[in-house]
C-alpha cells in the first residue's frame, strides 16, 4: 500500500535516507562482508560504529548464526543486500525471517532482487526496511527512481527527510517512472530469457578455468569469482590495455583476490567479453 512506500532518487539515496532515519551517531550498525562499499560508507558518514560479519565463499550464503554472533547490545541496524552484491547469492524467506527475529531492524538493498523473482522482504514483517529501484534489473537508471518499503511510521520519517534533501523532485522523471511501473511486464520483456542464456554461458566458461573459484550462477545478475593464481588488479589492467574490457576488482568490496563480473548485457557482448577474459587469463598465467 502507498503508506508503506517512500520514493527516492535511486537506490543509493534510498539507502542514505533509510540509514539517516534509523541510526544516530554512536549507534552500532552491523554490515555484511563482502558488500557494496557505499553501504558501509553511508553508515560511517552518519556517525555509526560499523562492524562486519562475514559471508563464507565460494557460495557466500547468508548465515543467521553468523549475524547473531556479531550482534551487541548497542546494535540498532543490520545491513544486507539481496541479491547479494557482489556475489548474486539469493537469501530465502526462512533465512531472512530468522535474521528479522534477532531484534534490530534489518535494512536490505534489494536493487537486484527482481532478477530472481522473489518478493520483497518487506512483506515478511515490520522488522524489515527494503530499498530498490528501476535501475539495475529494469535498465532505467536515467529516471532516478528508487524507493523504500517499510512500516507506515517509518515511511513518514523517510518522506520528511526526502523533502529536506530533495526539495522538488523532477516531475517529468516521476511521471515516466509511474508509466514504467504500470508497464513493468513490457519493460522486462525477454530479460529473464536473456539472463538465463547468459548465466549458462558464464557457468560453462567458469568450468573451463581452473584458476577461478566461483559458485554456479542461478538467479544472479553478477558473480564474484576468486582468482586462485595471480593478482586481480594486474589482470584488470591487462584486460583494459590489451582487450578493451574490464572487471570490477574485489578490493572495492573488501576481498582483493576476487572480482565482480556481470552478465546483464546482450549475449553477443557477453560472449566477446568472456573470450577476452579467457585470453587475459591465459596471458596472466
Amino acid at each position: 500500500t502507498t503508506d508503506r512506500v517512500t520514493m527516492a532518487d535511486g537506490t543509493s539515496m534510498a539507502n542514505m535516507l533509510a540509514m539517516a532515519a534509523l541510526i544516530a551517531p554512536g549507534d552500532h550498525v552491523l554490515v555484511e562482508h563482502p558488500v557494496y562499499e557505499p553501504l558501509v560508507a553511508a553508515a560511517r558518514f552518519l556517525g555509526a560504529d560499523v562492524t562486519r560479519f562475514s559471508r563464507q565463499g565460494p557460495g557466500f550464503a547468508l548465515d543467521p548464526a553468523a549475524v547473531q554472533a556479531a550482534l551487541t547490545e548497542r546494535t540498532t541496524l543490520i545491513v544486507l543486500t539481496n541479491l547479494h552484491n557482489p556475489t548474486g547469492n539469493l537469501a530465502d524467506a526462512a533465512t531472512l525471517r530468522a535474521i528479522g527475529g534477532l531484534g534490530p531492524r534489518v535494512l536490505i538493498d534489494e536493487v537486484y532482487l527482481d532478477a530472481a523473482g522473489q518478493p520483497s522482504a518487506a512483506l515478511l514483517g515490520d522488522a524489515f526496511v527494503c530499498t530498490g529501484s528501476l535501475t539495475k534489473v529494469y535498465g532505467l537508471s536515467g529516471l532516478r527512481c528508487g524507493w523504500i518499503l517499510a512500516d507506515p511510521v517509518l515511511t513518514e520519517r523517510f518522506w520528511r527527510l526526502n523533502e529536506l534533501f530533495g526539495v522538488a523532485q523532477g516531475h517529468a522523471s516521476e511521471r515516466l517512472s509511474l508509466l514504467a511501473l504500470e508497464r513493468l511486464d513490457e519493460v522486462v520483456g525477454d530479460t529473464p530469457a536473456l539472463l538465463a542464456r547468459n548465466r549458462a554461458l558464464a557457468n560453462a566458461f567458469f568450468e573451463t578455468r581452473d584458476e577461478l573459484e566461483v559458485a554456479p550462477m542461478t538467479h544472479n545478475v553478477t558473480c564474484f569469482p576468486r582468482l586462485l593464481r595471480g593478482d586481480v588488479d594486474a589482470l584488470n589492467a591487462h584486460l583494459r590495455a590489451a582487450h578493451d574490457a574490464a572487471i570490477v576488482p574485489g578490493r572495492f568490496f573488501g576481498l582483493a583476490d576476487h572480482f565482480r563480473l556481470g552478465v546483464g548485457m546482450a549475449t553477443a557482448v557477453l560472449e566477446a567479453g568472456l573470450e577476452r577474459l579467457g585470453r587475459a587469463l591465459d596471458a596472466h598465467a
